[in-house]
């Protein structure tokens, strides 16, 4: 849902009204899918409620995120254009990660960054080709290849780093 959002989707304005309106009727469609698998209707009234909460959670949160993200850029370089524009593709993702991280460690994620690597990595593959699929771009096995080796390099520098 946070991907139906962001601002710098590369998509026309009549598709972005609606990816609005999907945006909009995936709860329900999720709540649905789970009627439709036999689940009792008082967990299902949870679900909606828990959905919505996650939804309005992880979207306040956004902002953090970004600013921490850019706090963190700013340390080891200084900020540019391409820099922002990187930071705020990731967003969604990272907020995502972030809110499920803390979820699943109950908030004492101390010493479980090894938890929200494998997270953050699993759900940053998801979204990107999610977004690519939305936005019209072809995965083509050369760009399959090339994020490939980009992931290589950066887990590379990640272990230098460490």
């Amino acid at each position: 849902m946070l991907v139906f959002d962001a601002p710098d989707l590369r998509v026309a304005d009549e598709y972005r009204d609606f990816l609005a309106g999907l945006n909009k009727r995936l709860p329900q469609a999720h709540v649905q899918s789970l009627r439709d698998l036999g689940i009792e209707a008082k967990y299902l009234q949870e679900w909606e409620k828990l959905i919505a909460m996650r939804y309005e959670e992880y979207a306040r949160d956004r902002h953090d995120v970004r600013a921490a993200a850019m706090e963190l850029e700013s340390k080891e370089r200084s900020l540019n254009m391409d820099t922002l524009s990187r930071i705020q593709a990731l967003l969604p993702v990272q907020t995502v990660a972030i809110g499920c991280h803390h979820h699943i460690c109950r908030e004492k994620t101390a010493g479980k960054d090894n938890l929200f690597k494998l997270i953050l990595q699993s759900l940053t593959r998801f979204y990107f080709e999610f977004r690519m699929k939305i936005e019209g771009v072809k995965i083509t096995p050369f760009a399959r290849a090339h994020l490939a080796v980009k992931r290589s390099l950066d887990r590379i520098r990640t272990k230098r780093r460490d």
